[in-house]
């Protein structure tokens, strides 16, 4: 079932990323499927943290895009979605490479969504697993 209120594409998420950290961080929107999204993010220089790893805000960065580009996408024109709460679980460390993130919504109701969002190295492994919860507010 197809979930999107709005019109959503690969390309207008790239779009509306240009000149954000999403752009300065190299995520890169994949895919646009008719109940989830996905990104990848580089695994280099301007993704590592002091010890050669991904660093975890970059993982949550990705996370919360991905999170609330697709809460936004999936509600009614002119309601805004603003997140509450994330959480992230680091489960593997990545050196190189790209990371795919991929969010499915948990719930879509009138007031909140919670989106999973969850990210992989480029064997498949699962890296990263993060929960966004997200408010949902009508026009004023």
């Amino acid at each position: 079932m197809r979930i999107w209120q709005q019109a959503v594409s690969v390309d207008i998420l790239q779009r509306i990323s240009q000149n954000t950290a999403v752009a300065h961080l190299g995520i890169e929107f994949l895919e646009v499927g008719d109940d989830f999204l996905s990104a990848r993010v580089p695994v280099d220089h301007r993704t590592h943290q002091p010890y050669g790893l991904l660093h975890g805000g970059v993982s949550v960065v990705l996370a919360e895009t991905l999170g609330s580009c697709g809460a936004g996408f999936a509600i009614p024109e002119g309601h805004s979605a603003v997140g509450l709460d994330i959480n992230a679980n680091h489960l593997k460390g990545v050196k190189s490479g790209w990371v795919t993130g991929v969010a499915r919504p948990v719930h879509i109701g009138r007031s909140t969504h919670v989106w999973q969002i969850d990210m992989r190295n480029e064997a498949g492994e699962l890296s990263c697993v993060s929960r966004i919860t997200m408010a949902i507010l009508s026009p004023r």
